[in-house]
C-alpha cells in the first residue's frame, strides 16, 4: 500500500505490519544520471521489498491482507553538502534532517503502525539515520521500533563496486527508470570519473567535498552497470529488505 495513494479509511481498515520510509537525496549524479537518483532508487527498493515481503509465505504477515507494508512518501532531501559544488544539489544540516525524519516517522505509531524501516539510498544519510532509528525506538511515548536499511550495503559482492553515479546506481536506474538515464553521456561520465571516493591517508579522508577528487561528480565506471545487473541488484536488495522487515515485525519493542 502506498500511503500517499490511500485514503484515511483505507489505512484504518488495513492490517499494516510495517512501514517502509524511503529516504534519498537531491544531489549531483554526474552528467548522465538525475539529481533524484538516490530517492528514485530508495523508492524502487522499498516497493520491490514490499512485494517480496507480501509474497513470502514464512513472514509474520502470511495470514493478513495484502496491505502488510505501507510505503510512505519519500524524503527527498538529505545530508548532502559534500556535493555543494555541483549545480542543483540540495541539502539540510544533519540536525534538521534527523529531527524531520524522526518526527515524520513518529506520526505512524499514532495510527497503530509501530514498526518502521528507513529505506535509504544515500551514503551521506547513513550516520544520521542510525541515530534516528535509535531515538525512535527508545522514545517512551510510543511502542515503536525502527531500523535503517541502506540498499547498496545488501547486494553481496556487488557492494565493492559502489562509488557515486557509478556502476551500481546506473545499473539500478537502467532497470527501473531508463527514461532518466542520459545514455549519450555515459562514455563522457566514465572518462572523467574518479576511481575511488575521497583522498585517503592513514585511514582518514582528507577531502570534505566531492569536487576535491572528482571533476564531474562520478566515482566508478557507469558503463559497467547495465539493466541486467540492475535487475539483479533490485532482487538482492528487495529480498534483504523483506527478510529484515520480517525480523522487525517479530521483534519486541525495546
Amino acid at each position: 500500500m502506498h500511503l500517499a495513494d490511500a485514503t484515511w479509511t483505507d489505512v484504518r481498515d488495513a492490517d499494516v505490519d510495517v512501514a517502509f520510509v524511503p529516504v534519498g537525496s537531491t544531489e549531483q549524479h554526474g552528467p548522465h544520471a538525475p539529481l533524484g537518483t538516490d530517492t528514485l532508487d530508495a523508492v524502487a527498493v522499498a516497493e520491490a521489498g514490499a512485494a517480496a515481503y507480501s509474497a513470502e509465505p514464512s513472514t509474520a504477515a502470511a495470514e493478513s491482507t495484502l496491505d502488510e507494508v505501507a510505503v510512505t512518501p519519500p524524503i527527498p532531501i538529505g545530508v548532502a553538502e559534500e556535493h555543494r559544488a555541483f549545480d542543483g544539489t540540495m541539502w539540510v544540516s544533519p540536525e534538521t534532517f534527523r529531527s524531520y525524519v524522526r518526527e515524520a516517522a513518529e506520526s505512524l505509531p499514532n495510527h497503530g503502525i509501530d514498526r518502521v524501516v528507513f529505506v535509504n539510498g544515500h551514503g551521506g544519510n547513513v550516520e544520521a539515520l542510525a541515530e534516528v532509528a535509535r531515538r525512535f525506538s527508545r522514545d517512551p511515548s510510543h511502542a515503536g521500533y525502527a531500523v535503517a536499511f541502506t540498499w547498496f550495503d545488501t547486494v553481496g559482492e556487488h557492494a565493492s563496486d559502489m562509488g557515486h553515479a557509478g556502476p551500481l546506481e546506473t545499473a539500478l536506474l537502467r532497470a527501473t527508470r531508463p527514461d532518466l538515464v542520459r545514455e549519450d553521456r555515459i562514455d563522457e561520465a566514465a572518462a572523467d570519473a574518479a576511481e575511488r571516493w575521497g583522498e585517503w591517508v592513514s585511514g582518514v579522508n582528507l577531502a570534505h567535498d566531492s569536487d576535491e577528487f572528482t571533476a564531474n561528480g562520478v566515482v566508478g565506471d557507469p558503463t559497467a552497470g547495465d539493466a541486467e545487473r540492475g535487475e539483479e541488484l533490485l532482487g538482492l536488495a528487495s529480498d534483504a529488505l523483506a527478510e529484515l522487515a520480517t525480523a522487525v515485525v517479530a521483534r519486541e519493542s525495546t
